[in-house]
């Protein structure tokens, strides 16, 4: 006899544990199958070891620069083994503390690959010999890398961001097929540690989707580190010679090559929906394998939905995280608001780093809006000039007509801290005459925000 509850969830990354969590704080008996480690991709092979390799790489640029401060603290190297092992030890850490949350709000954990045998039943059966119901069943299978055509992840010569996560040894040149938030970051790391990085985008703009702006400052930036950005190419030709790889890309004007040790292949990440049990279902998956869902997050099977990275939604586990709790909440009757995607919180994790929320002036100017902007840089922040990071702005997108902001855009120091109060603005739909008279907290980086919102009065202070 099957076990039943309130809900399953199928898959215990950030969409899945946080629908487990948030059900079960409201009384929902939970079952959560995991084949892995909870906490998923993000926990255990993506955002969280991503960024911990990055601090790695921030510490390394602080230590060079000391002596500017008149600390001399010599030249430093890198020891990848302690390195990995610091990664290991902050995901472990984490991974314990979230199967201590999950056991405090007596959710059932069930190990191993979970199948639906039946969806109209919300039945589950799981490897471990487990037979699961649920009143509902909620899918977060998540993603895996998506590879290129001849280009098939082998772990030695062309990478996944999960081989790159591993790398034990920093190799000496590296390519990285793809410009998006992933490959940028792999790229400021690799750069940082010690390889010669050459980016190839097939878009004219690498960081798709960023203020063209900010966008162009990242890549200004990377070239004076010594990271070769080549934006609109394809990549025509992959060669091994011995040990090394050479690849050819057609840049529109001919054809170009680079020589290097590793490819590392970082083109975004297909949703894993094949092989759980909706072959023959009438549960929707579109032809890119994501499962269709309505602004509920409800698939066309009554009592099934589906979060996170199985949906075509930004792949970034805050989203998740919202779509868990808004799952939740119709499952239970309460009354909640859709998501709006487009308002959502991004964060890049590169050096410089990114951080958006809203439109960006192209796209406010494509939907009819008649625009201002105001820009300000961190050279002129005292805060970045005490740090010695003044590469970087803030740039602000508003309504010229009713003054509300649209976006809000910000690269340079420590960005992703600083989206807070714009993320709050574009998304309660202040004007610029709402946060103009707020005081901002001197000498910060933030305060360059208010400065920002500050011109399109009219008036400012320090521009």
């Amino acid at each position: 006899m099957a076990e039943h509850f309130d809900v399953v969830v199928l898959g215990g990354g950030p969409g899945g544990y946080a629908a487990a969590l948030y059900g079960a704080a409201a009384g929902l008996r939970i079952a959560l199958v995991e084949e892995s480690r909870v906490g998923g991709t993000c926990l255990n092979r993506g955002c969280i070891p991503a960024k911990e390799l990055l601090q790695t790489a921030e510490v390394l640029r602080a230590v060079r620069g000391a002596k500017d401060f008149g600390v001399d603290a010599g030249q430093p190297t890198v020891d990848l083994a302690t390195t990995l092992d610091r990664k290991q030890s902050v995901v472990d850490s984490l991974v314990k503390g979230l199967e201590g949350l999950l056991k405090g709000r007596k959710v059932t954990v069930v190990p191993g690959r979970g199948t639906i045998v039946d969806v109209n039943a919300r039945h589950v059966r799981v490897s471990d010999g487990s037979e699961l119901t649920g009143d509902s069943l909620i899918i977060a299978t998540g993603s895996s890398p998506r590879s290129l055509p001849g280009l098939e992840f082998d772990g030695t010569h062309v990478l996944s961001s999960d081989h790159v996560l591993e790398l034990a040894e920093v190799p000496k040149r590296v390519a990285i097929i793809g410009g998006g938030a992933i490959g940028c970051e792999f790229a400021s790391y690799l750069a940082d540690v010690g390889s010669e990085v050459t980016i190839l985008e097939a878009l004219p703009q690498v960081l798709n989707g960023v203020d063209k702006q900010a966008a162009n400052v990242v890549v200004r930036e990377f070239k004076k580190r010594g990271i070769a950005v080549h934006a609109g190419v394809a990549v025509s030709n992959i060669d091994l010679a011995g040990n090394d790889l050479v690849l050819r890309f057609d840049t529109g004007n001919g054809t170009e090559q680079v020589t290097v040790d590793k490819v590392v292949v970082s083109v975004g990440r297909k949703p894993r929906s094949a092989g759980i049990g909706l072959e023959d279902s009438y549960v929707d998956i579109d032809e890119r394998g994501y499962i269709t869902v309505d602004d509920h997050m409800r698939t066309a099977v009554p009592g099934v939905y589906a979060i996170g990275d199985v949906v075509s939604t930004p792949q970034l586990a805050h989203v998740a995280f919202a779509e868990a709790i808004l799952t939740i909440k119709t499952i239970i009757g309460e009354e909640a608001a859709p998501i709006a995607y487009d308002k959502v919180p991004w964060g890049i994790y590169c050096h410089p780093e990114v951080s958006f929320v809203g439109l960006t002036e192209e796209q406010a100017i494509g939907r009819g809006y008649d625009v201002e902007t105001s820009v300000h840089h961190y050279v002129g922040n005292s805060r970045a000039k005490i740090m010695g990071e003044t590469a970087g702005l803030v740039k602000i997108v508003a309504d010229k007509e009713t003054g509300v902001l649209l976006g809000v855009h910000i690269v340079g120091p420590w960005a992703t801290e600083q989206l807070g109060q714009g993320y709050l603005a574009v998304n309660w739909e202040a004007t610029v005459d709402d946060i103009a008279p707020l005081i901002q907290p001197h000498p910060t980086l933030s305060e360059l925000f208010g400065e920002s919102v500050l011109a399109l009065t009219g008036r400012s202070l320090h521009s």
